[in-house]
């Protein structure tokens, strides 16, 4: 089975890649309307060989370019050739699997410290003497 490997080491089966050149959008003129330089590249995380945790980080993110079947599907058309617009295609795909490659730390609840709550606290007189003091003074009636 070939592998498709990144530049950080990251192993991909190469049948979970799938390519698709298509027409780009918006304007550009005559080459754009007649060349299909757009990329869509079609990731099916249940077949890429990754482990089970990072399938289950990728497929667990809510993202318009993830389909109900579990692929991925990223499209590249900001170049104006088609090799650019793959290799963008697999930069974008690199960075979604470092970025699921990442375990998330742990947060360490932790709590204010007593001097901390002193000051927030002496602040909390320190203004409300200052509000006071604006008020009008009524005199003995």
């Amino acid at each position: 089975m070939s592998e498709f490997v990144f530049s950080n080491g990251l192993h991909v089966h190469q049948q979970s890649l799938e390519w698709q050149a298509i027409r780009a959008q918006g304007p550009g003129g005559q080459h754009v309307n007649k060349v299909a330089t757009a990329v869509q590249l079609r990731f099916d995380i249940r077949r890429s060989g990754l482990p089970e945790w990072v399938q289950h980080r990728l497929l667990s993110q809510r993202d318009h370019r993830l389909t109900k079947d579990g692929i991925w599907v990223i499209k590249a058309q900001s170049q104006r050739t088609q090799s650019a617009n793959r290799q963008q295609a697999l930069d974008r795909l690199q960075a979604l699997l470092a970025e699921a490659w990442v375990r998330p730390k742990k947060r360490v609840p932790t709590r204010p410290k007593r001097s901390a709550k002193r000051r927030r606290l002496a602040n909390k007189r320190h203004q409300s003497q200052k509000k006071a003091q604006r008020q009008r003074v009524r005199g003995d009636e």
